[in-house]
């Protein structure tokens, strides 16, 4: 078994909260992190992190600005920046002029950028059917039936905040 690849937990019960009720926020943040740990390690393999391969995965599919990347990625527009610059030393990727908007940099995949990402999709799927593994098989649909209809409607969008102009995020920490 591989280091990615932890030996499955003990089913365990669900974990109420202080009232009695499930904690909801708890499991999905829990997993939710698990998972991305997982994700990180099972990339570090091939020299990639999970950030710079949905980057790169997105951008083989069609063309799309750095900005267009950074909305499917979910990252701000600094993070995006830094991760083209990294992938563009690493010569998996390069910004082109847009053909349809001559300020807008198309971010397109190299040839060595294509077989990193076909490596690490390769990567990607043996953790999520680890994942889906871990469940049994009369629930896995149902599972991500579940998660998807979340993502897709009622947690599809971040709360606005009191102002309405920006999504919530958490505040960032003193360096001191």
């Amino acid at each position: 078994m591989s280091p990615a690849s932890p030996a499955p937990a003990p089913a365990a019960a669900p974990v109420p909260d202080a009232v009695g009720e499930f904690d909801v926020s708890f499991l999905l943040q829990h997993t939710a992190h698990v998972l991305a740990t997982q994700m990180t390690a099972a990339l570090a393999e091939i020299g990639m992190s999970p950030r710079a391969h949905c980057v790169l995965a997105h951008a083989t599919q069609c063309e799309r600005t750095q900005a267009q990347l950074a909305e499917l990625s979910d990252l701000d527009k600094t993070t995006m920046v830094v991760t083209v610059d990294q992938l563009e030393r690493a010569g998996l990727a390069e910004r082109v002029p847009s053909a349809s908007d001559r300020r807008a940099r198309i971010i397109k995949v190299t040839p060595a950028g294509a077989e990193v990402v076909a490596a690490g999709q390769e990567i990607v799927d043996r953790v999520h059917r680890g994942v889906l593994d871990a469940l049994p098989e009369s629930e896995r649909a149902v599972f991500v039936s579940a998660l998807n209809r979340l993502a897709g409607g009622h947690l599809a969008v971040p709360a606005d905040s009191p102002e309405g102009t920006q999504a919530v995020r958490r505040p960032r920490q003193s360096r001191r």
